[in-house]
């Protein structure tokens, strides 16, 4: 296994519109997002902090740093996952997300786990 698989991280997201947190008549779109977090790698790692980038589509970008996810820094064990679920407001009907975790390896090696890039959008209004 080369050096790359050996710090792997896979990162799975599924987006919802909360309708009933939603004022779309103020301009407040209100998603929640389901995060599944999997090492896949063959070291012990453990989430440090995250990184998003939150872009609207009437072109606003909001950086949002942080310690760990939802309060915890998960340890992860190869095979070992980890799920949360967290939101975001937009004051528009469609919007991206993407970002990045940061990891520490047992041992002692620093990484990070890429979010790829995810839509935001209220149903209907893309298709």
């Amino acid at each position: 296994m080369g050096e790359s698989r050996k710090y792997d991280i896979t990162v799975t997201v599924q987006p919802q519109y909360l309708e009933d947190q939603s004022d779309e008549a103020a301009g407040r779109y209100v998603f929640a997002y389901h995060i599944g977090i999997l090492n896949s790698g063959s070291v012990p790692a453990q989430l440090l902090s995250r990184h998003w980038i939150i872009t609207e589509a009437a072109g606003s970008v909001q950086e949002v740093r942080g310690q760990g996810v939802v309060g915890e820094q998960p340890q992860l064990k190869p095979g070992d996952s980890f799920s949360y679920t967290s939101g975001v407001a937009l004051s528009t009907p469609v919007g991206t997300m993407r970002g990045s975790y940061q990891f520490m390896a047992e041992d002692g090696t620093a990484f990070e786990a890429e979010i790829a890039e995810f839509v935001l959008s209220v149903p209907r209004v893309l298709h």
